[in-house]
């Protein structure tokens, strides 16, 4: 599919690799080279693949579903667009870094969307706190589990970017820490070192006691 087209039919399903039922599926390096080639599906099918993911990832950064449903659209639209140049620099008989790029992309759309004066709607960590409505709680419970909350989103807007970054990809994207390090450029260990970190603030917010000095 074009880049036009995308942009006038607002990124429908596109078409699927033809593969048999018990076919494993194709690799992203496999996708990458069939799109180099001309296969258009490819890319639909690396759409397909990864739309979950970055949904979960920019939606974070929307005020509605639709915001957060735009920002996908636009992801893999700037993908698209970049596509051609960016994977014929890859060496497509290895591992391609094609998901941590899209994500990057992802990422700095959501951002800035988020700087354009929209709210970040940050996750609230089942680690750190657990606010599912509990019909049997009490008007005051209600208050003091919302009054936690609060100060819980709040907490995560003044985490330092790094920390952010790494809990958005490793909360909402649920990806591993060494898929993390690649996609912000760091390695595994900073990568688990401040999502601890990150954890930690929160944790000490949800309970009501000071938080340390950022480092």
């Amino acid at each position: 599919m074009s880049v036009k087209a995308w942009r006038t039919t607002g990124g429908p399903a596109l078409p699927r690799l033809a593969l048999a039922s018990s076919a494993p599926a194709p690799s992203d390096e496999v996708l990458c080279r069939a799109f180099l080639d001309g296969d258009e599906a490819a890319f639909g099918t690396l759409v397909e693949r990864y739309r979950g993911l970055v949904f979960s990832l920019v939606r974070r950064f929307a005020a509605r579903p639709e915001d957060a449903a735009d920002l996908v659209q636009q992801a893999f639209l700037r993908a698209l667009e970049a596509s051609g140049r960016v994977f014929s620099r890859w060496k497509l008989t290895s591992p391609t870094p094609f998901k941590a790029w899209l994500i990057r992309i992802a990422l700095n759309l959501a951002k800035n969307h988020a700087r354009q004066g929209q709210r970040w709607r940050p996750a609230l960590l089942t680690e750190v706190e657990d606010s599912a409505t509990d019909p049997r709680e009490s008007p005051q419970e209600a208050l003091e589990r919302q009054e936690r909350e609060r100060r819980l989103q709040a907490a995560v807007l003044a985490l330092p970017r790094r920390q952010r970054e790494v809990l958005t990809l490793r909360v909402d994207g649920d990806l591993p820490f060494r898929d993390i390090a690649e996609t912000l450029g760091i390695t595994e260990n900073n990568a688990k070192v401040q999502f601890h970190h990150a954890v930690k603030r929160l944790k000490a917010e949800v309970a009501g006691a000071p938080q340390e000095k950022r480092e």
